[in-house]
């Protein structure tokens, strides 16, 4: 990959401002709803109900990609993805910022 190839990922970080159970996913998830401040507010679906629970999301910053197109998931346009690790099988961590910056600033 080149450098522009990376640069041309868009990575902002939001906070989640809504999060609801998707029970219609084949694997556990949650439909949540990203505030990126000038970017707008995005939904996404996150394999994330293994570590997280809907109230410990809630108001947390995450690091999403916001330039890839929209996604159909189990009839929900997920709209941006959210960035994670994989801790063990089934078990991902949210990739956020240390401390708080503004909504929709950009990684680089």
């Amino acid at each position: 990959m080149t450098f522009d190839e990376f640069a041309a990922v868009d990575i902002r970080v939001g906070t989640i401002v809504r999060v609801e159970g998707f029970p219609e996913a084949r694997k556990p998830a949650y439909k949540i709803e990203i505030d990126f401040g000038p970017e707008g507010i995005r939904r996404s679906s996150a394999q994330l109900t293994q570590v997280y629970t809907r109230e410990e999301l809630l108001g947390r910053q995450v690091l999403a990609v916001i330039n890839l197109p929209p996604k159909r998931i189990a009839g929900f346009e997920s709209q941006c993805l959210v960035c994670g690790f994989d801790r063990a099988p089934g078990e991902v961590v949210l990739a956020q910022p240390a401390e708080p910056v503004p909504d929709g600033s950009r990684l680089y």
